[in-house]
């Protein structure tokens, strides 16, 4: 009988779950709405019970022997999410303790992005990098960094939130209560902003003039651009301004080796990447120029972040 972990990626949006072998490959997985319940407990059950019925698919094969969990404001120190922005459910959450009591197996959490940066770590093209950046872009914006070959966590666990780091000061709203912070101006949600901002101020004709707010997602505005619409590529060439600028900053702190981007926002391609480097490079301390690899994941389809949160187990076995 051979092992397996389950890897659970917590989203805004939805919940992913995949049974992981040592090697990385994914053999089960299964996709839920996040926010369906009132009460977390009732959501942690519910993972609970879906974990439980991928592991009966498998049991004639595989033993479970941990859960790796990657979460919105997840500490690994306590085990517990705290004040999640894009989640229903505030205050301290005590993930780890409620799901190794349903499936009396080891629980380990971690940031989101963290985890995913893990499983760049572990499968993918940071493999032999000691110094990253792993940048999410998706509801929200989250960074998983590793200096020196460690994934990087802080006092409390919570190192890394690039996202809520200030673009400009009394700027958007957030959904963490700031305002103008990274992810309301660099997220798939923060491109939607930027794309509606320039319809409003101008009188470009643009295909996007055909859409309500609530129905043009990211996809289709990058969609637009690649298509050569000049309002679509003028908001890619906003969120790629602000996101290089202040991946700019990271690099003067961190001097990594690599930045990788990953996500919904991240599938545009040259479209995003192009101006993203451009004006990293701009921004840059003369020192770092032309020195830091601006890569898309090397785990390409893969659900990065349930690969880390697996890894989280894995690394400890």
């Amino acid at each position: 009988m051979k092992n397996i972990v389950a890897g659970v990626d917590i989203g805004g949006t939805n919940t992913v779950i995949g049974l992981v072998t040592q090697q990385g490959d994914c053999i089960k997985e299964v996709s839920l709405p996040t926010q369906e319940d009132n009460d977390f407990l009732s959501f942690i059950s519910r993972v609970a019970s879906h974990i439980k019925s991928l592991v009966a698919s498998v049991s004639n094969e595989y033993t479970l022997i941990g859960v790796g969990v990657g979460a919105p404001n997840g500490s690994y120190y306590t085990g517990e999410i705290v004040d999640a922005a894009n989640l229903r459910w505030k205050g301290s959450l005590p993930l780890t303790k409620e799901l190794s009591k349903l499936l009396n197996v080891n629980t380990t959490l971690t940031n989101d992005a963290n985890a995913a940066a893990i499983g760049e770590m572990q499968f993918g093209d940071a493999k032999g990098m000691k110094n990253f950046v792993f940048i999410t872009l998706g509801t929200g914006l989250g960074s998983g960094i590793v200096v020196d070959g460690k994934l990087v966590l802080g006092e409390s666990g919570f190192a890394g939130e690039l996202g809520h780091t200030s673009v400009k000061p009394w700027g958007r709203q957030c959904g963490c209560g700031k305002q103008g912070c990274l992810e309301t101006y660099v997220s798939a949600p923060g491109l939607r902003r930027t794309a509606f901002k320039i319809l409003a101020d101008s009188i470009e004709p643009s295909a996007l003039r055909g859409y309500a707010y609530d129905t043009l997602s990211a996809k289709k505005i990058a969609g637009f651009a690649q298509q050569g619409d000049r309002v679509a590529l003028e908001a890619f060439e906003y969120t790629g301004a602000i996101l290089g600028m202040k991946l700019a900053d990271l690099v003067a702190i961190l001097n990594p080796e690599a930045i990788f981007l990953f996500g919904g926002l991240s599938s545009a391609g040259s479209t995003l990447f192009e101006p993203t480097k451009r004006h990293l490079e701009k921004n840059l301390f003369p020192i770092f120029k032309n020195s830091v690899k601006l890569m898309p994941s090397g785990l390409k389809d893969k659900n990065a972040a349930v690969l880390g949160a697996a890894a989280l187990i894995w690394q400890n076995v």
